[in-house]
């Protein structure tokens, strides 16, 4: 049996670099530099109307007039923002705002304030998000984003190369911070009782179970799962009875599952294959995908959901669970690179409902037929998860990661959780099917 230390070892995967604008790099031209202080103007636009206090180094808050003394909270009842290297922070802000803010974090140039909680200072600008910048200033939004580049396109091999530069890190770090499930997407928790009082692995086993039921797997059905993970749905499908056949991209996933599946006893139930979604065979009952559309890209959502639609048997049902974003906010943001994409999930791009409805419409016998969001419950699961994080990072620091990696998972997480608590973003489980002979398409999820 392979032992998890022995699958982890040194296997690195080059992190991609912290931009140093020309300006910081050059300290001369830094005088001369209009952008940034354009963005200096604009993030004390934007500290006048969202309630976050901007705190700089000589204890002035950022577009208020009053200011504290260094180290001292300016208002008890406001997140603190502490700015530690202005300079740096307005430079990378101006060169690149949607990377920059986060490569600031990371590099310490600005932090949460004492008593304040990262994801709290992220939340109210989350909620935001579409206000903070005054209209007049949304127009520069042109002139600073940037594409995504095409080095991070979903074709055959680039899927791989994204997966494993965020899966393949190392399956001790993953270990580390998730449940005994190792379940790496949202938990579903029951009513009735407050999230904070519920066990994580409970709620993550609820999670799968739901997906399984609206997938209809049961005795005898042959299952395909797009997206492995660590083999945990795979487990519970077979345990149903079920005949499931999983694949993954990352080598690391791909050999601890096979272990867990062999400790469960399902290795005759259970066939996990390194193979992309496109060169999958066969025919199902039952397709599931946790979680694995975004990874997609949006080039690529038609044949994903094509090959849904060829590899499912008359009568069979397919149930994702998707990561969404309202279509407004799809539209916006779709071909513009941000810092997730760049540190985080390369190639990644989070769907809307509608998207997912118009595509499968477009280019599959398939519809929408039943949709169950619950957003709120990823935010606790990111809390759980960067509170773990956190307390793990000794022997996480053990395996080799750095300072700025803390910074950079810490960060993620915390602005994936604001996300999340702020609405911004949501997630559903998701059935598709193909309608009953005589039936016309539901229209369920299209203009969500």
């Amino acid at each position: 049996m392979t032992t998890m230390t022995e699958i982890t070892t040194a296997r690195t995967w080059p992190s991609p670099a912290v931009v140093q604008p020309i300006c910081l790099r050059k300290p001369i031209l830094r005088p001369l530099c209009v952008r940034a202080l354009l963005a200096r103007r604009i993030v004390e636009s934007v500290a006048r109307r969202v309630p976050v206090d901007v705190l700089m180094p000589d204890g002035q808050l950022l577009g208020r007039a009053d200011t504290r003394s260094e180290g001292t909270r300016p208002d008890g009842t406001r997140p603190v923002l502490e700015v530690v290297r202005p300079v740096a922070l307005f430079e990378r802000l101006a060169h690149h705002p949607k990377i920059g803010i986060g490569e600031a974090y990371m590099a310490g140039d600005w932090r949460a304030g004492a008593g304040t909680d990262l994801a709290q200072v992220l939340l109210p600008f989350a909620e935001r998000l579409t206000t903070a910048v005054p209209p007049s200033l949304s127009r520069l939004r042109a002139v600073v984003d940037r594409r995504i580049p095409s080095t991070q396109r979903n074709s055959l091999p680039g899927s791989r190369k994204n997966i494993e530069a965020h899966y393949d890190l190392s399956n001790d770090l993953f270990a580390a911070f998730l449940d005994d499930t190792l379940s790496y997407s949202s938990a579903l928790f029951a009513g009735g009782s407050p999230f904070c009082e519920q066990s994580l692995a409970d709620a993550q086993l609820r999670k799968v179970s739901a997906i399984l039921d609206l997938a209809r797997v049961g005795p005898g059905s042959r299952v395909l799962e797009i997206g492995t993970g660590w083999g945990t749905l795979a487990i519970e499908a077979a345990r149903r009875g079920a005949h499931v056949t999983t694949l993954t991209l990352s080598a690391e996933q791909a050999a601890l599952a096979r272990d867990r599946v062999a400790d469960a006893g399902l290795t005759d139930s259970v066939d996990i294959r390194l193979q992309d979604y496109r060169e999958a065979g066969g025919s199902y009952d039952a397709i599931v995908s946790v979680e694995m559309i975004e990874a997609v890209g949006e080039e690529y959502w038609p044949t994903y959901f094509a090959t849904l639609d060829e590899r499912l048997a008359p009568g069979g049902v397919a149930a994702i669970q998707s990561i969404l974003m309202g279509h407004d906010r799809y539209l916006a943001t779709r071909h513009s690179y941000g810092w997730i994409q760049k540190h985080i999930f390369p190639g990644g791009l989070i769907p809307s409902r509608r998207a997912i409805a118009e595509t499968a419409a477009a280019h599959t016998r398939l519809h929408v037929s039943q949709v169950h969001s619950f957003g709120s419950h990823y935010a606790e699961t990111l809390r759980r998860w960067r509170e773990a994080f956190m307390t793990s990072w000794p022997q996480i620091r053990a395996h080799g990661f750095d300072e700025s990696f803390r910074r950079k998972w810490e960060f993620y997480l915390a602005y994936c959780e604001a996300g999340f608590e702020s609405g911004y973003l949501d997630v559903a489980q998701i059935r598709l099917e193909r309608p009953s002979p005589g039936e016309a398409p539901a229209t369920e999820g299209v203009r969500a």
